[in-house]
């Protein structure tokens, strides 16, 4: 089963009432691990820094990629902020408009081009949709075309270095089949029922950094968190 959703049906259901089954999360670095449905729905108090710094900065017309159950759309829209939640997964995209998310769109992000932004919001490591470091600058460059003069990408992602052993002259042991220790292959499980495999990226901040520069793009921390976390500011 698709992954997107899975997890769009995990969150209908549990906004629908329905608590009876548990999300899990496994990938080829980390064991099976439960994702407590509630999370996706916190208010804005119970966010992490990084997510509540992110969602002060932003302004204009907004853009919330990968918006799941529209958490951070919903606060800018109480806030008075124009902004328009995005998803690929159908049910996802439903859950938004039941919470009330005036503009919502299911579509893959490739295939969305329909009018620019001021501000892309892709939070919850929402870069990690590329999926490898090779497809990183296609995204970059879409995410490019869909900003205003003046526009701003805010991201975060994380550094996954933490997770690995260490040689004894410092270096990451990092798997031989991996091509970049960031990108991982995942498997959802929810009640009976399993996705496919699929890839999600992590980009270290040197990476990140040196991708954007290719396209000519500015990248800057303007957070970081307490676990190889960051939050970036991209401009043109």
């Amino acid at each position: 089963m698709d992954a997107n959703e899975l997890m769009g049906q995990a969150l209908l259901d549990f906004y629908q009432g329905d608590r009876s089954k548990d999300l899990y999360s496994e990938s080829d670095i980390s064991e099976k691990d439960r994702y407590p449905l509630d999370y996706f729905f916190r208010e804005f108090d119970a966010m992490p820094p990084i997510e509540q710094k992110a969602l002060s900065m932003c302004y204009g017309k907004v853009l919330d990629i990968g918006c799941g159950a529209g958490n951070h759309s919903l606060y800018l829209q109480q806030k008075g902020v124009s902004v328009t939640a995005l998803d690929v997964s159908k049910n996802a995209t439903k859950v938004c408009r039941l919470r009330g998310i005036d503009s919502v769109k299911c579509n893959t992000f490739l295939d969305y081009n329909t009018t620019t932004y001021d501000t892309l919001l892709l939070l919850m490591n929402g870069i990690g949709i590329a999926g490898s470091l090779d497809k990183l600058p296609d995204y970059l460059k879409h995410l490019k075309g869909l900003l205003n003069p003046g526009g701003q990408i805010l991201v975060d992602s994380s550094d996954l270095q933490y997770m690995y052993d260490r040689a004894e002259n410092g270096a990451i042991m990092v798997p031989a089949y991996m091509s970049y220790y960031g990108q991982l292959e995942y498997t959802l499980y929810y009640g009976a029922q399993k996705s496919d495999a699929f890839k999600w990226l992590y980009v270290d901040p040197v990476t990140f950094e040196q991708a954007c520069k290719e396209l000519d793009l500015r990248f800057e921390i303007v957070l970081k968190g307490d676990n190889y976390d960051f939050l970036a500011r991209i401009t043109a």
